[in-house]
C-alpha cells in the first residue's frame, strides 16, 4: 500500500514537472511572438518618419554646404555639369547658390512634412540631374568597365535616395478608408494573436 503510494506521488510529480515545463515553453515562445509582433509594429509605426527625417537632413546639410564657395566636395562637378547643362549661360557662381536654396528647401520640406508632394517632386528632379555627369563627364566618373571611380560611385549612390523619394511618394498618398487600422489596435491584435497562436500549439501537442 505504501509502495503503492509513492508510485502514484511519483507519478503525480512527473506529470506536474511535465505541465510547468510545457507552461514554461509556452509563455517563453508567447514572449518571443509577443517581442517579435511589437518591434514589428514599432517598424512599421516609424519606418517612415525615420526614413523623411534622415533623408531631409541628407539634403538640409549637403544643401547648406553649397552656400559657401570650397567647401562642398560636389561643387565642382554640380557647378561643371549645370553650366554644359545650359550650353555655359549659368555659371558656377549663380548656379551653387539656386542649387543650395534647392536642396534646403527639399530638405525643410521632409523635415517639417510641409508641401510634401512638391518636395518630392523637387526630390525627383534634383536626384535626375545628379546622374548627368555620368554622360557628360564619362571619364571622371569610371576608370573602367563597369569600374566606378569616387566620384562615380557618389554619385550612384543616389538610386538610394531616389528609392527612398519612391517611398516616401508611396506613404504621403490618402489610403482608402477599408485599408486604415488605428496603430495601437493593430498592435495590440498583433500581440494578442501571438500568444494565442501559441498557446493553441502547445494545448494541441499536448492532446496528441
Amino acid at each position: 500500500m505504501l509502495q503503492r503510494s509513492i508510485n502514484s506521488f511519483e507519478w503525480f510529480n512527473a506529470c506536474l514537472k511535465d505541465d510547468i515545463d510545457n507552461t514554461s515553453k509556452g509563455f517563453m515562445r508567447g514572449l518571443a511572438r509577443f517581442t517579435k509582433a511589437n518591434i514589428t509594429a514599432w517598424k512599421a509605426k516609424n519606418g517612415i518618419n525615420m526614413l523623411r527625417l534622415s533623408l531631409g537632413i541628407v539634403f538640409l546639410w549637403f544643401g547648406f554646404l553649397k552656400f559657401f564657395t570650397g567647401i562642398s566636395p560636389a561643387e565642382d562637378i554640380a557647378g561643371r555639369t549645370i553650366s554644359t547643362l545650359t550650353f555655359g549661360l549659368i555659371k558656377p557662381a549663380i548656379s551653387m547658390p539656386l542649387l543650395a536654396v534647392w536642396e534646403c528647401t527639399i530638405g525643410l520640406g521632409l523635415i517639417t512634412k510641409a508641401w510634401m508632394r512638391l518636395t518630392l517632386i523637387l526630390l525627383y528632379f534634383q536626384m535626375a540631374g545628379t546622374f548627368l555627369p555620368i554622360l557628360f563627364f564619362p571619364h571622371e566618373t569610371f576608370s573602367g568597365f563597369f569600374t566606378p571611380t569616387l566620384l562615380g560611385q557618389y554619385i550612384i549612390k543616389n538610386f538610394v535616395l531616389i528609392s527612398g523619394g519612391i517611398v516616401l511618394g508611396a506613404a504621403v498618398q490618402e489610403s482608402p478608408p477599408a485599408v486604415k487600422v488605428n496603430k495601437n489596435e493593430a498592435i495590440k491584435l498583433m500581440s494578442t494573436r501571438a500568444i494565442a497562436e501559441t498557446f493553441e500549439e502547445d494545448f494541441a501537442a499536448h492532446k496528441n
